[in-house]
């Protein structure tokens, strides 16, 4: 049977993740990867997660273990309303809120709501592959800003805003990780927020806001999310997840948006899973409300500032002259960019035989035009997998330099 002629339109435009191919690839336990962007498992609150579990089983059989509503769980948006006045200043409704398996189905329930195909939107340049391939399986038309040191650069937004306004097209959302970006680790400052804010109102557009590394900081103060900066008037719609801090296996995350929107969210969700299961909701409604939540980022907070400091002093260390990095205030990623004349796709061939792996940065680009950036992963490896990981990636950028 060929089914060659029956896929439909969108399989044509699925592409597979480089990261989850890339993964399989170098599965070997010889094989030092900075490549995903996998939390610490040593770091996961096991017996508070299993002591969750089974007490909701046991003090809500029926609602735990039954379907639930497609909204999400009262309980738990009850916990959420309570989590964003305490941590972001930002009052919410539960009519606002709607949880989801996670900000990847998020960003796809996002492309399907706002996009059909050839519609333009714009993203910062480098940005996140998954929310990419989301954008790219719904035919958007994907426009990178330009990026520095502080994030997407307003005043390149504002000229492809302008151009699409003289083509007239319209540019459906602004896609955004303000905070410790995936892949380069960069922050916008809240000035260039405000900025970034007042274009997007300007040019009858909004703001799509990722916000999974948020909570974890080391260093310095926090800008006020895109949200709060809108101050509840529509302009934002922000996507949280519980994948970084708490544990990625609960596929758990939420949409924060006004409220008629998050109604079209509610009723295509409908139609895609029912609803997210109701004993991890559960579970995870009475992990918030104990406070352990904030015990556990503090944990994170400690270990991984600890490895993004040992990455950043390593890199000082091994790498050969013309290799460049960012320096992240928080998150799970930095940046390394190589020479002009070196592609990073071309070398990872070479480093994997060398036993290191990481994330060719060509797949970050709405354009797939710049060649000599990748993405290295710090959460995830131990201190002495830093090292020695760098070490080779070093030796390996050095002898085909």
């Amino acid at each position: 049977m060929d089914y060659t002629p029956l896929f439909a339109d969108v399989v044509q435009r699925s592409k597979a993740s480089a990261i989850r191919e890339l993964l399989k690839v170098i599965a070997q336990p010889d094989i030092i990867s900075f490549a995903g962007g996998l939390p610490d498992p040593a770091l996961f609150p096991v017996e508070e997660v299993a002591t969750m579990m089974k007490s909701v089983v046991e003090k809500y059989p029926q609602t735990s273990l039954q379907y639930g509503s497609t909204e999400g769980q009262e309980m738990l948006k009850k916990e959420l309303i309570s989590l964003l006045q305490e941590t972001e200043g930002i009052t919410a409704r539960a009519e606002q809120l709607l949880v989801v398996s996670a900000s990847q189905q998020a960003l796809d329930m996002s492309a399907r709501i706002f996009v059909n195909p050839r519609d333009a939107i714009i993203t910062a340049s480098p940005t996140y592959l998954g929310a990419l391939q989301a954008f790219q399986v719904a035919g958007a038309d994907i426009i990178g800003a330009a990026s520095d040191e502080n994030g997407i650069l307003p005043q390149d937004v504002e000229t492809k805003l302008r151009a699409l306004k003289e083509q007239g097209k319209p540019c459906k959302f602004i896609y955004l990780v303000p905070d410790f970006q995936n892949p380069t680790g960069t922050t916008i400052p809240e000035e260039r927020r405000v900025e970034i804010l007042k274009l997007a109102k300007k040019y009858g557009t909004f703001i799509l806001e990722d916000s999974p590394y948020r909570q974890v900081r080391f260093e310095g103060t926090s800008p006020r999310a895109f949200y709060a900066l809108d101050e509840g008037r529509g302009n934002v719609i922000t996507m949280f997840t519980f994948s970084k801090v708490f544990v990625p296996g609960f596929r758990l995350g939420f949409i924060l948006g006004p409220e008629d929107v998050i109604r079209k969210y509610v009723i295509l969700k409908q139609a895609m899973d029912l609803c997210t299961s109701s004993v991890l909701q559960l579970a995870t409604a009475q992990y918030l409300r104990s406070g352990h939540l904030k015990a556990h980022v503090d944990e994170l907070i400690v270990a991984y500032r600890q490895k993004r400091d040992l990455m950043l002093k390593t890199l000082q260390e091994v790498m050969p002259k013309g290799v460049s990095w960012t320096r992240p205030e928080g998150g799970l990623f930095l940046w390394l960019t190589l020479p002009k004349h070196m592609d990073a796709s071309a070398l990872l061939p070479k480093a994997v035989a060398n036993k290191v792996a990481y994330v060719a940065g060509v797949d970050f680009y709405p354009d797939a035009r710049a060649k000599n950036d990748m993405r290295l992963n710090f959460s995830y490896s131990t201190h002495e997998q830093i090292v020695q990981g760098l070490k080779r990636l070093a030796q390996t950028i050095q002898e085909n330099m």
